[in-house]
């Protein structure tokens, strides 16, 4: 079982005003989602309600960091989930291409984490086995290596903190 780990926990100081950033582009990452090979979601939250999401955990470490509210999300998947998904709800052009390609070379080829690249770039989503769930550091999951698969032919999903974008 794979399931999806959403993060959208933080304060979104940088875009303004209400709605929260999350509240905004979190349905078009979860339209993503049910389009991809995920098993499951899990919308992980913090400074702001985010609306209608499937599943919802609130992490009240937020304030710490990514790395505090993906510990939350992680922590409250079922012991059957072998690896998450993890992506921003803050990424509206996430394309489940990307998620379905790093799951497969998961599959394939297993490994602790798994990273879809843009022109070289790391970015989300990223597969993480559940052996690195505990090394997840509050800066969140970018210091952890990760096996590499090319989404060069894809839009990058995005990561917005203002409004302009």
């Amino acid at each position: 079982m794979i399931v999806a780990v959403v993060l959208a926990a933080g304060a979104s100081s940088r875009y303004g005003a209400s709605p929260p950033k999350q509240a905004v582009f979190l349905p078009h990452v979860l339209e993503a989602l049910s389009r991809s090979s995920v098993d499951d979601v899990l919308v992980v939250t913090g400074a702001h309600e985010v609306g209608a999401a499937p599943r919802v955990v609130h992490c009240s470490d937020w304030r710490r960091g990514p790395g505090a509210s993906l510990r939350c999300g992680l922590a409250a998947l079922p012991d059957e989930a072998e690896a998450a998904v993890v992506v921003l709800a803050d990424g509206p052009e996430l394309d489940p291409r990307a998620i379905d390609r790093i799951v497969a070379s998961w599959r394939a080829y297993g490994g602790p984490a798994v990273a879809a690249t843009y022109g070289g770039v790391r970015l989300h989503p990223v597969l993480l086995a559940r052996a690195v769930w505990a090394q997840i550091p509050d800066e969140g999951a970018r210091g952890i290596d990760a096996r590499a698969v090319s989404c060069d032919d894809l839009t990058p999903p995005g990561d917005v903190d203002t409004r302009e974008g």
